[in-house]
C-alpha cells in the first residue's frame, strides 16, 4: 500500500493531523493497534484550549464539543480555608472548554470514516524501516494477522510514549529530559450532580484535590496519592473522607454518589528533543507527556500536528522544505513554556513531605501572587487558556 504520510496512532494527535492533512488534500493513513471500542473507550479527562475549540469547529468537528461540552470562564484555587477565582474571559478575552479526550475521538474517528479516510484497527508488530533514508516503509499485522507493508514520504509518529515511533530514532541521537513526581492521582467518576460551577484545585495539608465535572450527572474528581498504592487500599468511603477535608469550605459540602469508576496514575515530564530524524516526526505523547496539572496534554498534541500539517503543505504544494526543516524547534518553543507551567502548577499545589517548611511558605506565596496581583493572574491565565498559535 502507498501514500504520502504514514500515521501511526489513532490518538487526537493522530486522528487531528489526519483532518488536518485531508483538508489541503494530502492522502494518509492512520495505523491503531487498538480496536476502536477501545480507543474510545479509554475514559480520559480533557480541557481544551481556545484556539483548540476554533480549529475543531474550523474543521467541522465541533457540533457534538459545543452541544455538550462545558464553557468555563476560570477556575477556582482553594488554599488556607479561602477560594479564590480567576476569571479567563476578564484576563484574557477567552475560555476553556471542559470536554473528554475519548470523546473528542469519538468525534474525530466518525469523521474521518465517514470522509472515507483510512483507519487500520488492531494492527500489531508495527515497525518503522528506512525512517533516515527517501523512501519510509512501515511493516505490520493488520487485524487479521496479515503481513502488510505502507510506503510513503514521511512518516508521524502519533503513537505514545510507548509506541515504536521514538524507539526508532537510535537511543545516541535522542535527546531526552524526564521527572518522575513523588506522586499519584487517584481519580474517580461519581453519579453526582455538580458541587460548583467551575474547576476547583486544592491545596490542602492532607494532598492536592482537584475538582471537576464530566456532566450534569457525573463529577471527575482527583486526590493526591502515593503512586504505588494498590487501588484496593482505596475504598470509597475513604475516598469521599479525603476528598471532603481537603476540599472543605465554610458553607458548602461535596456532593457524593456511586463512585464507578477509579484508578491511579503517576505523575511525570518528559520531553524528547529529538522530535524529527529523517523522515520521521514526533507529535504528542511520543514526544512529550505533562502532568495533568496543568491540562495541557491534549493541547499540545494539537500544537504539533497542527505546525506538521502546516510544514507538508508547504512541503508538497510550494517545494518549501523550511518549515520542516524547523519543526522540533517549532514545537518545542511552545512544549517547554507548557512544561514549565504544568511544573508549576504541580509543584505549587501537592504537598510535599520531603520539602521544608520554608519551601511550603513558598508554593503558598506563589499561590496568593497568583491570586492578588492581576499581572501574575493574567500570566497564568494566558497560558491556561492557550498561548496564540503562530
Amino acid at each position: 500500500m502507498r501514500t504520502q504520510i504514514g500515521i501511526i496512532g489513532a490518538g487526537p494527535a493522530g486522528l487531528l493531523l489526519a483532518h488536518l492533512l485531508r483538508r489541503t488534500g494530502i492522502d494518509c493513513v492512520i495505523l491503531e493497534n487498538r480496536s476502536r471500542a477501545e480507543i474510545e473507550g479509554t475514559i480520559r479527562a480533557g480541557v481544551l484550549e481556545h484556539w483548540v475549540v476554533e480549529l475543531m469547529n474550523e474543521l467541522g468537528l465541533g457540533e457534538r464539543m459545543m452541544r455538550e461540552g462545558r464553557p468555563d470562564t476560570g477556575v477556582t484555587f482553594q488554599f488556607l480555608g479561602q477560594r479564590h477565582h480567576l476569571d479567563f474571559v476578564e484576563l484574557t478575552g477567552k475560555q476553556i472548554t471542559v470536554y473528554a479526550q475519548h470523546e473528542v475521538i469519538k468525534d474525530l474517528v466518525a469523521a474521518r470514516l465517514k470522509a472515507g479516510g483510512a483507519i487500520e484497527f488492531s494492527v500489531s508488530e508495527t515497525k518503522l524501516h528506512d525512517i533516515d533514508g527517501d523512501a519510509p516503509r512501515i511493516t505490520y499485522r493488520d487485524a487479521k494477522g496479515n503481513p502488510q507493508e505502507l510506503r510513503c514520504d514521511f512518516i508521524a509518529g502519533c503513537d505514545g510514549f510507548h509506541g515504536p515511533s521514538r524507539q526508532a530514532i537510535p537511543e545516541r541521537a535522542r535527546n531526552e529530559f524526564v521527572i518522575d513526581y513523588p506522586w499519584g492521582w487517584l481519580g474517580i467518576l461519581a453519579e453526582a450532580p455538580r458541587s460548583w460551577h467551575e474547576l476547583i484545585y486544592s491545596n490542602h495539608d492532607r494532598g492536592f484535590a482537584l475538582l471537576s465535572t464530566r456532566s450534569p450527572e457525573v463529577q471527575r474528581i482527583y486526590i493526591q496519592c502515593d503512586p504505588k498504592d494498590p487501588i484496593e487500599a482505596w475504598p470509597d468511603d475513604r475516598i469521599w473522607a479525603e476528598m471532603q477535608a481537603r476540599l472543605a469550605f465554610p458553607g458548602w459540602k461535596l456532593v457524593e454518589g456511586p463512585i464507578f469508576q477509579k484508578n491511579i496514575v503517576a505523575l511525570r515530564s518528559f520531553v524528547c528533543e529529538t522530535m524529527q530524524y529523517g523522515q520521521l516526526f514526533l507529535a504528542g505523547d511520543a514526544a512529550h507527556i505533562v502532568p495533568p496539572t496543568g491540562a495541557k496534554g491534549l493541547n499540545l498534541a494539537a500544537a504539533d500536528v497542527y505546525f506538521l500539517a502546516r510544514a507538508l503543505e508547504a512541503s508538497y504544494k510550494k517545494g518549501d522544505k523550511s518549515l520542516l526543516e524547523r519543526y522540533s524547534e517549532t514545537c518545542l518553543a511552545r512544549i517547554w513554556k507548557a512544561e514549565r507551567f504544568s511544573w508549576y502548577m504541580t509543584t505549587m499545589l501537592h504537598r510535599n513531605d520531603a520539602e521544608t517548611a520554608f519551601e511550603r511558605r513558598i508554593h503558598l506565596a506563589d499561590l496568593d501572587y497568583a491570586v492578588t496581583s492581576r499581572a501574575a493572574a493574567t500570566a497564568l491565565a494566558e497560558v491556561y487558556v492557550g498561548l496564540p498559535i503562530a
